[in-house]
């Protein structure tokens, strides 16, 4: 698919067939989070993938927001890997880096057929326990997949968005 029609089409699955996505898509979407830029390419994500009968369940006790999709990924930060700034404390690219292999991986699913919904609506340090994380992880968000039912739609606030001059200033 063209990309800027990729872009353009793509949305939050929030309703999912049940079948169980193939590997050939699963590992064509966790190859392009490896392909994302991250800085100085340290590559600091985890990603935990949750398919497992036992291992979704506990997701969706944890969440709302899971959706009944047939696979989870619980994407986390290596505090102890990502890009720190020389220049000013605490300055990192780790939550960045984190969200470009996401947002990576979205766009991936979606040229497979495959729906996907970034899923902040969760408690990271319960998510954390329950997965029993290292220390030094943090999990920054799950990402739902899956084919998306014959009757998912985007909802309604997906159509709206502000115009370019109240998003982008010229200074």
């Amino acid at each position: 698919m063209e990309f800027s029609q990729l872009i353009k089409e793509r949305y939050s699955v929030r309703k999912y067939k049940p079948d169980m996505l193939r590997q050939d898509d699963l590992n064509a979407i966790l190859k392009a989070g490896m392909l994302a830029p991250t800085g100085c390419n340290y590559q600091p994500q985890r990603i935990y993938v949750l398919q497992s009968d036992e291992v979704v369940a506990k997701i969706r006790s944890l969440t709302r927001c899971a959706f009944d999709a047939p696979v989870v990924l619980l994407i986390a930060l290596d505090e102890t890997e990502d890009w720190k700034s020389p220049l000013e404390a605490g300055c990192r690219a780790g939550i960045q880096d984190v969200s470009i292999v996401a947002d990576h991986m979205m766009l991936a699913a979606w040229d497979r057929g495959v729906g996907s919904c970034w899923v902040n609506y969760f408690k990271p340090s319960e998510v954390k326990a329950a997965f029993d994380l290292p220390k030094n992880e943090t999990p920054v968000l799950l990402m739902t997949l899956g084919y998306p039912a014959d009757d998912a739609k985007p909802l309604k606030l997906h159509y709206e968005s502000k115009t370019v001059s109240e998003i982008v200033k010229r200074l």
